[in-house]
């Protein structure tokens, strides 16, 4: 969800969309820099033609209320017809009455068993699931999707933004001698750190409370060599954070952005900072230097150069290492430990470091920071998980419903955000796997694995149908325009409604308003709510039609009068069903709906 950089590396053939570096694709905007390149492929033959030509080609499944209805519409009609055939000619020929009286009859015998109330009460029935899902964040795009959504079995999701927060948020903080865990999720700066073992070290609430930002009253409970790191990390940002109303937003690049505010947990102000060290002149990030730099002027009349970005990248070009106060040899080896360890663990890793000059020179060049440099740490990033995310699919496991995530992310990424958000994630399938998988392969692997990464949007689409192949009802969820085949493709369709493309919220069933996937969780219910009252109402509607129906084939047997005329049996029912039914409509969710397993596709 953050820009890429482009080489002219090749790769090989079968590389995931994700990895090919050397690509720049139709549809994509380019941030900065320029180059040139050969086209090979235009038109519908571009990725994002081949998008279009999948949309185009996918069929969309018909629901399961809508297959049952008329299963049950079909099986209703043919019972009737036949019924009122037989009461028609027992009547004409046994009975000896009139042929056009026994008409008569044979319409009223129909008209008292058909439920003509029974299409207005599903409509209303429907539009009240609408309206309440509405309210917990679910904008539903198709009448019937509601009903379906009671019958999910599996819910696929993607991971940014809808079990994540997107927002990059530091997490651990590697120095020479030990490593920091750092409290908080996402951009509000309030978070604890203590070293890995439990130590705490100190709360904050992103409060300075000093005149001195770099000795700020929270930063004096840490060590030298963090408070180094810290400040150095923000005067390499230039990012800026602003509170409105309860939420906190970012304005700049979210790695920054979380070097941002993990120094603002420690109390750091970075306007006050910025006002100390003066910027003289800077090195923007550029993909063949994998670093930013800036030279700042410092309060002892010096210079200072400081630098943020790929760790093997300040690797090579330092010397020395922040080593408690003081100032020590690099030892390589350990630093490409720390660095495999958090990579393991699914986290983006920024490497910091600084050059103190006794003099200021007029411009900073790559040539500056080529050498002796001293590395002051390392800062572990990820995008966190919902904290509603978590409990959601909690829920869903409950309800018996299986939580699949499906992302273009890396696999490690993917395995560590499936592991804090509960879903299983012992086997982990990859896009250049699903590409040489066969049908039957895929299909035996849906049945356990609930984690797949670095998909393209045809892997998204084959799993899709290969789940609908083990007969699971699926919701997909999706922002991005190579979502959309899948969630076209997918029971309900399911797109977000802040960061979702305008093609996805076409193709899905039911558009989120806050990307929340608790919301999914949420819709479920009232799915399962309104398939509740559906059955309620028809278990009420059905008896009286039953009842009107066998009085009038007593009468027709016995050779009375007809004790009712069609038209009083069609008032009768207009009243039974469209005015007492529909106070079962509104019937709230029973108290175990979540606890339940999903009904079966074909149950009646």
């Amino acid at each position: 969800s953050v820009a890429s950089s482009k080489n002219v590396q090749p790769v090989e053939e079968k590389t995931a969309l994700g990895d090919r570096g050397c690509m720049a694709f139709s549809g994509t905007l380019v941030t900065y820099g320029a180059g040139v390149g050969v086209v090979v492929s235009t038109g519908a033959h571009t990725e994002l033609g081949k998008i279009n030509e999948m949309l185009g080609s996918v069929e969309k499944v018909t629901t399961p209320l809508l297959r049952q209805m008329t299963k049950f519409g079909h099986a209703l009609s043919f019972v009737i017809l036949g019924l009122a055939a037989v009461a028609f000619f027992y009547g004409w020929l046994v009975m000896g009455q009139s042929s056009g009286e026994m008409f008569l009859a044979a319409v009223a015998l129909s008209i008292a068993a058909i439920p003509e109330g029974l299409p207005a009460i599903m409509t209303i029935t429907l539009a009240i699931g609408v309206r309440r899902m509405a309210q917990r964040h679910a904008i539903i795009r198709n009448l019937p999707s509601v009903d379906t959504l009671g019958s999910v079995t599996v819910i696929c999701s993607d991971k940014t933004g809808t079990l994540t927060r997107n927002e990059m948020t530091v997490t651990s903080i590697i120095l020479a001698d030990k490593t920091i865990s750092v409290g908080g999720a996402g951009y509000e700066p309030t978070g604890s750190f203590e070293y890995e073992g439990g130590q705490g070290l100190v709360e904050s609430d992103g409060k300075d409370t000093s005149d001195e930002p770099e000795k700020s009253k929270a930063l004096d409970d840490l060590s030298p060599d963090l408070r180094k790191l810290l400040s150095t990390g923000m005067l390499c940002t230039k990012s800026h954070l602003r509170e409105e109303g309860n939420e906190w937003r970012l304005e700049g690049a979210p790695t920054d952005g979380a070097v941002l505010v993990v120094a603002m947990k420690a109390g750091l102000d970075r306007d006050e900072l910025q006002a100390r060290f003066p910027v003289v002149d800077s090195i923007p990030f550029a993909s063949e230097n994998k670093f930013s730099a800036r030279l700042v002027r410092t309060p002892e009349a010096g210079g200072r150069i400081v630098m943020m970005g790929a760790p093997d990248a300040l690797l090579d070009r330092c010397e020395n290492e922040q080593h408690g106060a003081e100032i020590r040899s690099l030892e390589r080896d350990k630093w490409r430990k720390h660095l495999e360890e958090q990579a393991s663990r699914g986290l983006r890793v920024l490497g910091i470091a600084f050059k103190n000059l006794d003099t200021v020179p007029d411009s900073l060049q790559v040539e500056d920071v080529a050498g002796e440099m001293v590395l002051a740490g390392m800062v572990g990033i990820i995008d966190p998980p919902r904290r509603e995310a978590i409990d959601a699919v909690a829920e869903c496991k409950s309800a018996g419903i299986r939580v699949v995530m499906i992302t273009g992310d890396h696999k490690l990424t993917a395995k560590a955000i499936a592991g804090q958000v509960g879903i299983q994630n012992e086997n982990v399938h990859t896009g250049a796997e699903l590409e040489e998988a066969s049908d039957e392969d895929l299909r035996a692997w849906v049945r356990d694995t609930s984690v797949y990464a670095r998909v393209s949007p045809e892997h998204k689409l084959r799993l899709v149908k290969a789940l609908q192949a083990e007969g699971a009802v699926v919701a997909m969820t999706g922002d991005g325009v190579n979502d959309a085949p899948a969630i076209r493709r997918a029971d309900v369709g399911v797109g977000m409604g802040i960061t979702g493309t305008e093609v996805t919220k076409e193709a899905a069933d039911m558009v989120l308003t806050d990307d929340n996937f608790a919301s999914i969780t949420h819709a479920v219910e009232e799915g399962r709510t309104v398939y509740d009252n559906l059955r309620k109402s028809i278990l009420f509607i059905l008896p009286t039609n039953g009842g009107e129906a066998l009085t009038l084939l007593a009468a027709i047997v016995l050779g009375r009068s007809l004790p009712l005329t069609a038209a009083q049996i069609l008032w009768v029912n207009m009243v039974t069903a469209v005015t007492l039914a529909l106070a079962l409509a509104f019937e709230p969710a029973e108290k175990d709906i979540m606890e339940r397993p999903p009904r079966p596709v074909n149950a009646s």
